[in-house]
């Protein structure tokens, strides 16, 4: 078969680079969708049939490799399902999450915090796959690299691009050592994609940092205001227009707060666009009195789901046994204002802007730190309780099944499914 109808070029590239080199590492690096793990996944699968001829030399019955993952469920997503779907494997687990391919005993870990280190201390690992590896905790990814020391032991790692002074780049990409292989991807290195795709993907990615890392792949920080493409001649409603609007869903997210603003919005969803119509901010406010705000709100809106801020759990409970129907948001900062963005980019973000007084207050002066791709706190607290809102929505609604229970929406807020 020939290598061009299944790989494109930046891909062959990175295959005969790995053939002809005695690697012990392998990070590919840039933009979404540019052909990074769709690769990764398959040098994975070579790995393992490379470390199963290792064993049999060596006499090992059951040789150890590491899968890790920012959670399991993005393990789930990114690798096996791909693999399931392209290959047709059906994985085996044990109790403990694990699996055996090829000879291979296959240990998963999540690497977003220092939790996924119980999984792994300890044992000696014949290689190692680390999806999203800019994600990781920073001993975890340690912890990982010292487990590989079984004979001829590599790592395969891949991520999308974050800030400009982040370990992964500075350590390992900027001043690779011996044996480190690095290789970078922007997403017109995917030949694959079809071009009116690749078109739509450009013109409608926020610009700024979001374009920067999405398209071109490039390790930069936020420059000027978090969200540049607000305009109120686009984005901005009358409460008549609000009014006149038959929502598919109402939904609400929350800020905690005290000397810092606290703040409760209410979004309305409708085919895709979302509408803040309703903002209730103050600070020094006692949770009771949030607490009143809510079933004011749940009064006139029903018992809607009101996604909190998870950096206050005890208010959150306090919700709960309000009967509010309260869940800890999802609090991805970067992808959570990357949604927002998204929305505003593509005209499908919308506010009651005159009754709004706190956002008008913070639009245009909530802003990237210089160095670090971060949101400043500051000048954030009606624009965190829109993306708590927002992006706990979109993060609920991918679930397809019927008959989800709430302890699976949960886990899904939470990074785990």
């Amino acid at each position: 078969m020939n290598l061009n109808s299944i790989y494109t070029p930046k891909q062959i590239e990175i295959l005969k680079a790995c053939r002809n080199t005695d690697w012990f590492m392998l990070i590919n690096h840039g933009a979404k969708r540019s052909g990074k793990t769709q690769l990764d996944n398959d040098i994975f699968l070579q790995e393992l049939i490379r470390v199963r001829g290792i064993a049999d030399k060596l006499g090992i019955d059951t040789p150890q490799y590491i899968l890790a993952g920012y959670s399991m469920g993005n393990i789930q997503d990114n690798i096996l399902t791909e693999l399931s779907n392209k290959y047709g494997f059906e994985f085996k687990f044990d109790r403990f999450n694990n699996f055996t391919l090829f000879g291979v005993k296959v240990v998963q870990t999540s690497h977003g915090n220092i939790s996924g280190l119980g999984r792994i201390r300890g044992m000696t690992a014949f290689g190692a796959y680390i999806n999203e590896a800019s994600l990781a905790n920073q001993e975890v990814f340690d912890e990982i690299k010292a487990r590989c020391s079984g004979p001829g032991a590599r790592i395969i790692a891949d991520t999308n691009p974050d800030h400009p002074e982040h370990w992964l780049l500075k350590d390992y990409i900027k001043s690779p050592a011996e044996g480190i292989l690095s290789f970078h991807f922007a997403l017109t290195d995917n030949s694959f994609l079809d071009e009116r795709y690749v078109k739509n993907i450009i013109e409608t990615t926020p610009k700024g940092m979001f374009s920067d890392r999405g398209i071109k792949g490039l390790w930069v920080s936020g420059e000027g205001v978090v969200y540049p493409d607000f305009d109120q001649s686009v984005h901005v409603i009358t409460p008549e227009q609000a009014r006149g609007i038959i929502f598919e869903r109402v939904i609400a997210g929350v800020d905690w707060g005290w000397e810092h603003w606290g703040a409760i919005v209410v979004i309305g969803v409708k085919a895709g666009n979302y509408y803040v119509i309703e903002e209730h901010a103050a600070q020094h406010k006692h949770i009771n009195s949030w607490i009143a705000a809510a079933k004011d709100i749940i009064r006139r809106y029903g018992n809607i789901p009101f996604y909190c801020d998870p950096a206050r759990p005890e208010h959150v409970a306090s919700f709960q046994e309000a009967g509010i129907n309260a869940f800890l948001g999802n609090n991805r900062v970067l992808s959570g204002i990357e949604a927002v963005a998204t929305l505003m980019t593509n005209k499908q973000f919308f506010i009651v802007y005159s009754q709004c007084p706190r956002f008008r207050d913070e639009i245009y002066k909530y802003i990237w730190k210089k160095n670090t791709g971060e949101p400043l706190k500051e000048n954030d607290d009606v624009l965190c309780a829109i993306r708590y809102g927002i992006y706990s929505d979109m993060t609920v609604n991918k679930i397809e099944q019927p008959g989800q229970n709430r302890m699976e929406q949960a886990r899904r807020l939470k990074g785990m499914l």
